[in-house]
């Protein structure tokens, strides 16, 4: 096996996608439901951890099934539930932002597929995605980026990736697809635990990476 497969390799084995982490399928209609909720929990300046504790929370309630379930757990359920993962600092205005992004989606699309397929393209996405209150460029990143080889879409890579990717000397140009999805998702995950704390010492890359 080259290098540069041994290195993507094992960069996948230690960093699965995020979706994966909280066991959301995206190749269900219901997954990419779930992971577009878990996205705008993603897209807030917290830490992951906290956006992921966020959401397990949210899904243990059964709410995360359906835009019209959020709506009817209403502001002060979403506030309790948002403090019990942990995203105390955005709680009031998360709560907001979710029953507001998810009455627009009922009302102008029906549902989530329904977007997607009335979308002209990736771009066209992108746009309407960014037309909910509350959802701007790093949420939609976040969310397309994974659905790579799932839906139709091109998201540009994340600028943290190719940071971390360029510390790897990883040509992101070269993959597409699923294959793109999984190893940007990676590299995003190396960046945020090691290459933005500066814990290169302790980053398990750090045989590849060209900053040591």
């Amino acid at each position: 096996m080259s290098e540069d497969l041994t290195k993507i390799s094992r960069l996948l084995e230690l960093f699965p996608l995020y979706s994966e982490d909280l066991g959301i399928d995206l190749a269900t209609p219901l997954g990419r439901f779930r992971w577009f909720v878990a996205s705008i929990l993603f897209g807030a300046r917290i830490s992951e951890q906290i956006a992921a504790n966020t959401y397990r929370c949210l899904q243990a309630t059964g709410i995360v099934d359906a835009p019209d379930k959020i709506i009817r757990a209403g502001w002060d359920r979403l506030v309790e539930i948002l403090d019990a993962g942990g995203y105390v600092r955005y709680d009031f205005s998360t709560a907001t932002k979710l029953l507001e992004i998810m009455t627009a989606l009922q009302q102008n699309y029906g549902s989530l597929e329904n977007l997607y397929h009335q979308a002209s393209d990736s771009q066209n996405l992108e746009k309407r995605l960014q037309e909910f209150k509350g959802v701007g460029p790093t949420t939609v990143q976040i969310f397309l980026r994974e659905l790579r080889g799932v839906w139709q879409v091109q998201p540009e890579a994340a600028d943290v990736a190719r940071i971390a990717a360029t510390n790897l000397n990883i040509e992101l140009s070269q993959l597409d697809g699923e294959r793109l999805a999984r190893v940007e998702t990676a590299l995003v995950k190396l960046y945020l635990r090691y290459c933005k704390r500066q814990k290169r010492c302790q980053c398990p890359m750090s045989e590849y990476c060209a900053k040591v």
